[in-house]
């Protein structure tokens, strides 16, 4: 699944190229989230989640230990997910060591990959270097993925930014697959990803009405 190095910053996400890859959002680690809040973390994974199942995009998602260390999923990623949606529950520290998360990655065709986890650092941040290794445009959705102090945060950070992977939020990339507002989806998109100048830019569409002339 090796890209060419040529193209890759000018051969973008696209409904076809693209996958998401949602790694140990549980109960037990939220509670040690301290660099972005638990709600607004909540809010910004189901956005993601639920955006990229509207625009028909490939997910996986895997918890660690779910029935011995850190629970299940947050209810509302469990109620944003596709369903029947299974969760890979595995040991492994990196995601990507899972032979069966790197099939259902590698089942989906794909050759780009948008992460997201908690920790930033451990469970975005590895799988994100090993997809990279293995030849995959990465992307880490920031504010999708939370952890414990600024430290880890900022090292997280740069680590990503050493190898090559792409940092971003949850919705920008969700809107750069939805392309074009024109689009009959994108009323959907927007309302799944819940951006506050988004539902704004709705209440001006309708309080200007449609045009006339």
């Amino acid at each position: 699944m090796r890209t060419n190095p040529s193209t890759r910053y000018d051969d973008f996400p696209t409904r076809d190229n693209t996958a998401v890859l949602l790694v140990d959002h549980q109960i037990g680690l939220f509670t040690g989230v301290r660099d972005i809040t638990v709600q607004d973390l909540k809010h910004n994974v189901t956005g993601l989640a639920r955006a990229a199942a509207v625009l028909g995009l490939p997910i996986v998602a895997t918890t660690t230990a779910a029935d011995s260390m850190w629970g299940p999923l947050i209810p509302e990623l469990s109620a944003a997910l596709p369903a029947g949606h299974k969760i890979i529950d595995r040991s492994t520290v990196n995601a990507w060591d899972d032979a069966r998360v790197r099939e259902a990655v590698e089942a989906t065709g794909r050759s780009k990959l948008v992460i997201a986890g908690v920790s930033l650092e451990v469970c975005a941040a590895f799988p994100a270097l090993s997809a990279t290794a293995a030849g995959y445009d990465t992307y880490v959705a920031v504010d999708a993925s939370g952890t414990f102090w600024a430290t880890k945060r900022e090292t997280g950070l740069l680590r990503l930014h050493q190898a090559g992977v792409v940092v971003t939020d949850y919705s920008s990339l969700m809107v750069q697959i939805l392309a074009d507002n024109a689009d009959p989806l994108a009323g959907e998109v927007y309302g799944t990803l819940d951006m506050p100048f988004a539902t704004l830019v709705g209440q001006l569409a309708a309080a200007l009405g449609p045009r006339t002339d």
